[in-house]
């Protein structure tokens, strides 16, 4: 670990020792780490910057470590931001190292902390799977598009007129899933994942949230947490389960074979998108495309 992170140290210091963008020479480069926020730069950005995301489809933040190619990316850009909150928990010296020199924004911190889920995992930690509560992305949007609106006060108009059409589709977006989630009887909204990514989602939403990992991917499951998983599914006679797109769905086979050994017949009731979203150029590779992806398919399998 000393050896990587010492490779990591000298990479930074011989990419910031050749930096070729000069002081007041903006080219209008913005990196993101996960697609999430990615899409929302570009969606307030429009054609002004050139955005890219270090993470793409089915990557899981918690567990990424950042590549030669993401250093150069990192460098380069002139703004950056990240999730935060330890969702880039192998990313952060990274972090640090670049904000010496340029603007690095973590938007999950930004967030009023009484907004915040804690973690069951650590008491001084936050649940960092803030995008699954609208209200907060909503917060999330504007920080950063005051955030651009400082960095490049050119486009100062053209961020707030698209920032307000985003904010409008995003409140859009609120209604339809509700309307939806009020197709499921109370008594049957319970949805069990991979891992405790849905908690923001279910207190918006009105779910019982189960996850049979924490938080982090990187926390384990064993013997015990499958059999507490499979009692909890069998007591509450539900009849679908949920895997992810950035999770191996190994864990949730177990629980469905231990469930049917006790006569409880459950189905994988579709592929959720969690830490990642779709593929770039598809519906489900923009925020408000995933987001309905995922009400759709939890709606349609519980209700």
């Amino acid at each position: 670990m000393k050896q990587l992170l010492g490779v990591v140290v000298v990479s930074l210091s011989l990419l910031f020792g050749c930096s070729s963008t000069t002081e007041g020479e903006k080219e209008g480069i913005v990196v993101a780490t996960t697609g999430q926020i990615a899409d929302v730069i570009q969606e307030i950005s429009g054609d002004h910057l050139q955005v890219s995301a270090l993470m793409g489809s089915g990557v899981d933040p918690h567990l990424y470590k950042a590549t030669q190619s993401d250093l150069s990316k990192l460098e380069k850009a002139e703004v950056i931001f990240y999730n935060g909150l330890h969702l880039e928990g192998q990313m952060l010296d990274i972090f640090e190292q670049m904000a010496k020199d340029k603007t690095v924004v973590a938007v999950g911190e930004t967030v009023d902390e009484k907004q915040l889920l804690a973690s069951d995992d650590d008491a001084i930690l936050h649940d960092p799977h803030i995008w699954f509560d609208i209200d907060i992305w909503k917060e999330v949007t504007k920080t950063i598009s005051e955030q651009l609106q400082e960095e490049y006060p050119e486009f100062k108009e053209d961020f707030q007129k698209n920032e307000e059409k985003y904010v409008k589709e995003l409140n859009e977006l609120q209604a339809y899933a509700k309307e939806r989630v009020n197709e499921i009887p109370q008594q049957q909204r319970i949805l069990v994942t991979a891992h405790d990514a849905f908690n923001y989602f279910g207190r918006s939403q009105g779910f019982e949230v189960r996850g049979l990992q924490g938080l982090s991917t990187e926390s384990e499951y064993g013997v015990k947490d499958v059999q507490e998983m499979v009692d909890f599914l069998v007591a509450n006679k539900i009849k679908a389960i949920f895997v992810e797109s950035s999770v191996s769905d190994k864990a949730m086979q177990a629980v469905i074979e231990g469930a049917k050994e006790k006569g409880h017949d459950i189905v994988i009731g579709g592929e959720l998108f969690s830490d990642a979203m779709g593929a770039e150029g598809t519906e489900e590779g923009t925020y408000i495309g995933m987001y309905q992806h995922n009400i759709n398919t939890i709606v349609d399998a519980l209700k």
